[in-house]
């Protein structure tokens, strides 16, 4: 318990975690506080307290996961909130940059996805069982960030609206071709044919994934939309309107220049691109070890940056930014809600094990986007710095009159 002891007794201040170790004893960490409620965890060995120690994420995680670290005062969101909270990203946080700022050599060789890398990562994730994700999506079964604007309460509601900012921002008309390059289970592709009478093309690497949307356009009768298994990198043709939501995390910054120059290459000359991504606040970083192992190999969460400079070299316009801050931190405490009171029904589709790598999976997300440096952007682009609207009045004003739509 050496290390681990040195470890906590350096940074944690604001708040109490409460250990028993391995023989029993209790061992305190930081102090009371008026705004964070105890928490008390079990460590079932010195070994597992030394994995912690020198891996924080992946050996809290593997711990969790095997029930070798028990948390029997509070839950896991509880635990990784008050840990992170204290390690925060601050200018005076040097604990956390010695921490966070690991393996990123790691992180790089993670990020090149070459096309076959590209698809059994993909699988890794989205290829699991359908009844997991209807536990906790909401009706379009929208797995990224949701758009919480004012007077919104409820995930679904905040959904929709999410589909509406998007299609307000793409200025569609009637007749067009878009593009929607990682579809997902096909909801936004289906959202922005209803709405605007556009032919939308949605493309993706996970075979489940297409199943559903194929299956579900059919079951609504919608002959304008599309879906195909492909790598975005063998896309031909020209779209008006390019679309690509949640799927950027996946590019892998090795190829974030191949990434721009397709979107480049697919749109058409007066054509409108959209990217919508996690990003760093922080800067460069890396994805922490138990995330690339478990969750999402090969996913990197960019700076902007990062991002940039490959967008001006493929000679495409950066038209308007859009920073969500804690969006994605109350869409992932939505999933992490609904998972806890699922738990039963997700145990009898895979195991409690599973159960556990999910909830700290949602519950160390949520911190990346409260504590940490993680937020949203959405980046729209064109070829032509004269195919939008001078003012981004436009925008408000089409997204009034849209399902979910402000009102």
């Amino acid at each position: 318990m050496w290390l681990f002891d040195r470890l906590f007794k350096r940074f944690m201040q604001d708040g109490e975690l409460v250990v028993i170790d391995p023989a029993g004893a209790e061992r305190r960490y930081g102090k009371p506080s008026a705004t964070r409620a105890p928490v008390h965890i079990r460590v079932a060995s010195n070994a597992t307290a030394r994995a912690i120690a020198l891996n924080p994420a992946l050996g809290a995680g593997e711990a969790f996961m095997d029930g070798r670290l028990v948390v029997e005062q509070g839950d896991i969101l509880a635990l990784l909130d008050l840990v992170t909270h204290n390690l925060r990203w601050e200018r005076d946080n040097p604990v956390r940059f010695a921490l966070w700022r690991q393996a990123k050599l790691a992180a790089w060789w993670d990020g090149i996805n070459f096309e076959r890398r590209s698809k059994r990562n993909v699988a890794h994730h989205y290829d699991l069982d359908d009844r997991l994700y209807d536990l906790f999506l909401d009706p379009h079964r929208q797995y990224s960030c949701a758009y919480w604007r004012p007077g919104i309460t409820s995930l679904d509601a905040a959904q929709e609206a999410k589909l509406a900012h998007i299609a307000a921002k793409l200025d569609l008309k009637p007749g067009q071709h878009v593009l929607d390059i990682g579809c997902g289970w096909g909801g936004l592709a289906r959202y922005l044919h209803k709405v605007s009478g556009a032919h939308v093309t949605g493309i993706t690497l996970s075979e489940e994934q297409l199943k559903y949307a194929r299956a579900e356009a059919e079951r609504q009768g919608l002959t304008g939309v599309d879906y195909q298994l492909i790598d975005y990198r063998q896309m031909s043709g020209q779209f008006d309107r390019i679309v690509s939501v949640g799927m950027f995390e996946h590019v892998g910054l090795p190829h974030y220049q191949q990434f721009f120059d397709t979107v480049e290459r697919l749109l058409a000359t007066d054509g409108v691109a959209l990217l919508h991504t996690i990003a760093r606040a922080d800067g460069p970083g890396a994805t922490d070890p138990w995330t690339a192992k478990y969750i999402f190999p090969g996913g990197y969460a960019p700076a902007l940056s990062q991002i940039v400079p490959a967008v001006e070299r493929a000679w495409l316009w950066i038209t308007d930014i859009e920073v969500l801050r804690l969006h994605y931190a109350h869409t992932l405490k939505a999933w992490y809600d609904r998972c806890a009171a699922q738990e039963a029904a997700i145990t009898a589709v895979y195991d409690a094990r599973f159960y556990r790598m999910w909830m700290f999976y949602l519950a160390s997300a949520w911190c990346a986007f409260t504590n940490d440096g993680h937020m949203n952007v959405q980046v729209q682009m064109t070829k032509r710095r004269d195919a939008l609207p001078l003012a981004r009045d436009y925008m408000r004003d089409v997204e009034k009159g849209l399902p979910g739509g402000a009102p």
